[in-house]
């Protein structure tokens, strides 16, 4: 959706591999809703999305028609849908309007099942999408930041697209589309998306998938948070241009957009404390020196049962937790925010942002993971090592012991 380059030779090969690496069936998987937009209201929620507006740099990359605006004849909410209209009026220089909305900057997500109810309008030159873009777009641009396309369709095609584009040393994409469906009733359209594989699915039934385990492919990009984004457009490469039987306006409704997590265990209890033992060597997890100090280090250490290797784990909300040391009550911390792997994990004073959120995710045998919320990488000790002192960082989540804790209370 972002923009579409044709290098053949490199999309066939990214089809062949995607193919034929093995595609075990879907487990389900309990989900727990941690956020929604349900439309319910008479106005757009500004705490949940942002208008993108105006004519983007080359049309949006697609050599677009339409001028985006945030313009209640072009975005409403109301009869408990979003309702984006395309219409054909002069404006801004542009020979038709339309919206765009997105959550940048307010709502993020790494992995998860993200779905929405829609109703999709029909027609030469129409474009409607429900699709994501990795939170750094703005530091590294696109397609370094990984996009995926939940759901798009254009003109009279009698199916969608489900879609990634990401950077694999030069752009690479990858998609499928799903069986013929009736667009004049609403369908649900979604991915479900671990560390292992994106899965895309109409009213349940899947029909894509795409495989990202251990960055296979360069895909380290679908690893780390995404935003979601709402729109319809009008024209452009792919769909081309409207003629004289588009119907104009057009609406595209959108009755919710839900986004579910992976059950975290109901066994750690919020507020107690705990010790957090690496799996593959048997020891805590340790504030370098008992440092009380902001910036203080993670590693990894002989259980003496000390108090800072100890942690208070308060559920936030969201499926996220805060991990605060008993000695100094600072909490466990993603250093400046980085998405980078191999970064040392540190201690910092509370400062409620997504540095300091993790999701803990049961594993199995009596251990969890812990998922950054800002970065999408897993609490790691490096190079599985035994020793003491050993570097405990954030990595991507490769399932392999150095990223299992088992949690034992203590208090």
């Amino acid at each position: 959706m972002f923009k579409r380059r044709k290098l053949l030779s490199l999309f066939l090969m990214v089809i062949l591999f995607a193919t034929l690496l093995p595609a075990p069936k879907a487990e389900a998987a309990t989900w727990n809703l941690v956020w929604s937009d349900e439309f319910n209201g008479s106005s757009l929620n500004t705490s949940n999305w942002t208008y993108e507006t105006g004519t983007g740099s080359g049309g949006w990359g697609n050599n677009e028609l339409q001028y985006y605006t945030g313009r209640s004849e072009n975005v409403q909410v109301t009869g408990g849908n979003l309702v984006i209209t395309a219409r054909r009026e002069s404006y801004g220089g542009m020979n038709y309007t339309s919206a765009r909305i997105k959550t940048q900057g307010l709502k993020s997500f790494t992995y998860g099942k993200v779905e929405a109810r829609i109703k999709l309008p029909t027609g030469q030159g129409l474009w409607p999408a429900f699709w994501m873009l990795g939170t750094n777009i703005t530091s590294v641009g696109w397609p370094y930041c990984g996009e995926i396309d939940i759901m798009e369709r254009v003109n009279f095609n009698s199916y969608v697209n489900g879609t990634v584009h990401w950077d694999a040393n030069g752009y690479a994409s990858y998609g499928r589309t799903s069986g013929n469906l009736d667009f004049s009733q609403y369908h649900v359209y979604s991915i479900e998306w671990d560390s292992s594989y994106i899965r895309w699915f109409v009213d349940g039934v899947q029909y894509n998938e795409f495989y990202i385990a251990n960055n296979t492919g360069n895909t380290e990009e679908f690893q780390r948070p995404f935003f979601l984004l709402l729109n319809l457009a009008v024209g452009g490469n792919w769909p081309g241009s409207p003629n004289s039987s588009t119907p104009f306006p057009s609406q595209m409704l959108v009755d919710y957009v839900r986004v579910y997590q992976a059950s975290s265990s109901s066994s750690i209890v919020s507020g107690g404390v705990y010790t957090l033992a690496a799996k593959c060597s048997g020891k805590v997890l340790d504030v370098v020196d008992a440092s009380t100090a902001d910036g203080a280090k993670m590693q990894q250490w002989t259980n003496y049962t000390a108090s800072n290797q100890q942690f208070r784990v308060d559920d936030m909300g969201s499926g996220y937790y805060r991990l605060t040391a008993v000695h100094s009550g600072k909490v466990l911390d993603v250093p400046n925010y980085s998405p980078d792997r191999g970064v040392q994990l540190q201690q910092c004073w509370d400062n409620g942002s997504d540095a300091q959120r993790w999701r803990i995710v049961d594993v199995g045998n009596g251990y969890y993971k812990l998922i950054s919320k800002t970065s999408g990488l897993a609490m790691d000790v490096s190079n599985s090592s035994t020793a003491d002192g050993a570097v405990v960082q954030q990595w991507t989540d490769n399932g392999t012991d150095a990223q299992k804790w088992l949690f034992t209370r203590i208090n």
